[in-house]
């Protein structure tokens, strides 16, 4: 990464788009918020889930994204794609907000081993589908719009955002059962997912447009 410098709007972005997008509700979530919640080795869980998240995430912005930064087009039609995808995921929130959902924590339960915890918090990261179109294909495909630098500032902060949002849940989980068992709490954290959403895909497409898409159409019509 020699001569790769930290962008901060570039990260800001990263870490509003995976933050917005890891809130809503999911069986990661799920699993972090009730380990917190019963005091179940909450800095493990919330340790292991950042670091996957960390890993799917540069692997998609200096993979998938590097790939595309190399065919303008494809970069260009990917981020586009990311967009749309945006904006239907603001709307899936903005329809939780409206129907509300509870997150209906069970009862205390006894802890189970070190290796049971490891294992279901690896598998509800690497194996969970939700988690690798969020991490790989929908970051990694925004950034790579960007040059190197910014794509390394925009997995930095993306992963900064999944780590905060991780350990807020374990370590605050005993606070937060109590209010996550109401859908008025759900329906407020999906609001603010849905402007997030909605406010990124605006801002994205603006940049897409404005980027290799305009590149594309003035080089093919000789402008």
């Amino acid at each position: 990464m020699t001569g790769v410098q930290v962008l901060w709007p570039q990260l800001l972005q990263g870490f509003g788009l995976s933050f917005g997008l890891i809130v809503a509700i999911g069986a990661q979530n799920v699993f972090v918020l009730t380990q917190g919640a019963r005091g179940h080795r909450p800095w493990l869980v919330a340790g292991v889930c950042t670091a996957c998240d960390a890993l799917l995430i540069f692997v998609g912005v200096g993979g998938v994204g590097l790939a595309a930064a190399k065919a303008p087009l494809a970069s260009g039609l990917l981020a586009l794609a990311g967009v749309l995808f945006l904006a239907v995921y603001g709307l899936r929130a903005f329809h939780n907000a409206l129907r509300g959902e509870s997150l209906g924590l069970a009862a205390e339960a006894q802890m189970p081993s070190l290796g049971a915890i490891v294992l279901t918090a690896l598998g509800v990261s690497l194996l969970n589908p939700h988690a690798l179109l969020d991490t790989v294909v929908l970051i990694g495909g925004l950034s790579a719009r960007l040059d190197a630098s910014g794509r390394f500032s925009f997995g930095l902060g993306a992963a900064l955002a999944s780590g905060c949002w991780f350990f807020s849940l374990s370590l605050g989980g005993r606070l937060l059962a109590p209010v996550l068992r109401k859908p008025g709490a759900w329906r407020v954290l999906d609001a603010l997912v849905c402007l997030t959403m909605w406010g990124l895909a605006v801002g994205l497409g603006k940049d897409v447009l404005d980027g290799p898409v305009r590149a594309f159409f003035s080089a093919s019509l000789g402008l």
